[in-house]
């Protein structure tokens, strides 16, 4: 055996690989081994000489980059200062989580693993590549992959975790203790708490800026299959600066019947006040809660009671469990064999955490509320790009938001927790205050006058080119190309009017596809290969830079052939110097994407 010393470390940009690396953590405890469970930066990141043994869980994001709070220990894990014997200490193992529709597939993983390599570590296993777009998710590849790993840790004979470990009723130790206080707070601690901006610096997750919405309109028409809206918000006095390709972060809420039903199934009183404390020192309360706070605000704006639960929920719900047949059904989901199972009883209808309680109402009414915050996860904030330039719209922010909303075979149909909060606010009924702070985008627009930009946004993809688009022309850039795509020209063309304006100006070419206006469908990459001679003219003779914003399923892909075939016939490039030369571009940020599944 190695080490019963082990370090569990993640970068976590949607909660995934938290929620794997705390999977670890119990594992391991319940195999005897002493196991610390951190984020990569809240780590000090010169102890790993000290390390005997660590386990790294990474995400990948955008376009082969590292999860937030990972950017600091990898910007210090690639210098090259670094001895190559830095590591030879230490034993490791790399866990990836990433999506293989994208380009850069668990490329986050893949090099980090060989940077450990080159610092002298030792690896106990290959990088496990866990991939969203399998039918059963990551677990596919991460269950054997963590058997293997314990077989190495513990050695061949190690005992295969059985739920049976955990007896009904004797679940793992909670992270945190719920104090309910008899008498409800006379001060209004709730009240006091009110986010502002950070005398220190701009708004953050740590202290949004509550922004008073400003409009909420619809922008597709009335028959079609698809609420649109443009929301903007003022950002007067927030400290808030953004440029082109920036995205907005906001911090949504639970419906208030969600709410009243959670409360319901667990038999939580809404009104009572609580405060809330960590077991373990190290352990941070969520932030921006107040102490005291009460249920509904807790259930309300930090427990994502609508998402759908992961495997670790079923887990945890099996310990916590005194119903007989329950139990069962919940060590089975719980369970690698039961994974198929747990896929079409949860993940293929996207049954949400509070859907799944309200089926198991003996197990949901005795769940100790100490253990909340270790069955649901908090409500993450979602990014969304900016619309808006601040040369165009000064202390404004602009959104364009489709909202989420689909039917499974279950029969309520499944609604976006963000995107629907947002729609149902309306600034004409009254003030609406909206949480939300900025941080960098994946795309950067270039700094030098006179490079022409070439733009695919197909849909809603084509917001953060509307911010680019309008502060190029408030600056006198004339060289703008926008190729946008949509369903129908009287349905969903966002902001025909000021594109043909600007068109009317000379500051803009555009490029317009309407699938659905024809026999023939016809999509942004059809059109792209129209214009090819203007395309190869721009990018070859004039330094262009592409980008590309939108859904991640096919257009991507469809675009990039494309190009591939404009390099070739207008060109006159072999296929693979075509290959290379779509490489180049992306090597040195000339062609980006933004795209989302």
């Amino acid at each position: 055996m190695p080490s019963s010393r082990l370090l569990v470390l993640f970068g976590s940009q949607t909660g995934t690989a938290q929620d794997v690396s705390e999977r670890l953590g119990r594992e391991a405890r319940r195999r005897q081994l002493n196991c610390r469970v951190q984020a990569l930066d809240s780590y000090p990141v010169v102890n790993l000489i000290n390390e005997p043994l660590v386990i790294f869980v990474c995400a990948t994001t955008g376009q082969g980059d590292p999860p937030d709070n990972m950017k600091s220990f990898w910007r210090f894990i690639f210098r090259r200062s670094l001895p190559s014997t830095a590591l030879c200490q230490m034993d490791f193992a790399v866990l990836g989580l990433g999506d293989s529709s994208y380009t850069k597939f668990n490329f986050v993983a893949k090099k980090l693993h060989r940077r450990l390599l080159q610092l002298g570590g030792s690896a106990l296993l290959p990088v496990c590549l866990g991939d969203d777009q399998h039918e059963l998710g990551p677990d596919a590849a991460i269950d054997p992959w963590l058997q293997d790993l314990w077989e190495k840790v513990l050695g061949p004979l190690s005992v295969p975790l059985n739920l049976d470990l955990s007896p009904p009723g004797v679940p793992w130790p909670s992270k945190f203790t719920l104090q309910f206080l008899k008498d409800t707070p006379s001060s209004g601690p709730e009240e006091l708490c009110v986010a502002g901006t950070d005398p220190q610096g701009p708004p953050s997750e740590l202290q949004p800026f509550p922004a008073p919405m400003v409009s909420n309109q619809r922008v597709t028409g009335p028959s079609h299959f698809q609420d649109v809206r443009l929301i903007e918000f003022d950002i007067s006095d927030s400290g808030i600066s953004f440029a082109a390709g920036d995205v907005v972060l906001i911090q949504p809420e639970n419906t208030a019947s969600h709410v009243q039903q959670f409360c319901q199934a667990l038999g939580l009183d809404p009104e009572q006040h609580f405060t809330l404390q960590p077991r373990e020192p190290g352990v941070a309360c969520p932030a921006r809660l107040p102490q005291p706070c009460s249920v509904r605000r807790f259930v309300s704006q930090y427990l994502d009671i609508a998402s759908v639960p992961r495997r670790s929920f079923f887990e945890l719900l099996a310990c916590l469990s005194p119903h007989e047949l329950e139990r069962e059904k919940l060590r089975e989901f719980g369970s690698a064999r039961g994974q198929e199972e747990l896929c079409e009883y949860c993940t293929r209808p996207r049954r949400t955490a509070l859907e799944v309680l309200c089926d198991f109402p003996h197990t949901a009414a005795a769940i100790p509320p100490d253990y909340l915050l270790d069955l649901v996860p908090l409500i993450r904030p979602r990014a969304f790009s900016i619309a808006s330039s601040l040369r165009a719209h000064p202390s404004r922010l602009q959104i364009l938001v489709a909202v989420v909303q689909y039917q499974t075979r279950l029969r309520e149909p499944r609604r976006g927790l963000c995107s629907s909060w947002l729609a149902s606010l309306d600034p004409a009924q009254g003030p609406v205050r909206v949480p939300l702070w900025v941080r960098s985008g994946g795309l950067t627009f270039p700094k030098t006058p006179d490079v022409p930009v070439i733009m695919v946004g197909p849909g809603t993809g084509v917001a953060p080119f509307r911010a680019a688009i309008q502060e190029r022309v408030a600056q006198g850039e004339t060289g703008n190309v926008l190729f946008f795509g949509c369903r129908r020209q009287d349905q969903d063309f966002y902001w025909e009017a000021e594109w043909k304006q600007l068109q009317a100006r000379g500051c803009l070419t555009l490029v317009t596809a309407f699938s659905r206006d024809q026999e023939q469908k016809v999509y942004v990459q059809h059109r792209l290969r129209a214009f090819g001679p203007l395309v190869w003219e721009l990018l070859e003779g004039r330094g262009a830079h592409f980008y590309l914003a939108g859904n991640a399923k096919y257009m991507p892909a469809d675009v990039s052939n494309t190009l591939l075939s404009i390099f070739r016939e207008e060109g006159g490039l072999s296929s693979p110097d075509a290959a290379a030369y779509l490489a180049r571009l992306q090597r040195t940020l000339r062609f980006q994407t933004e795209t989302w599944a």
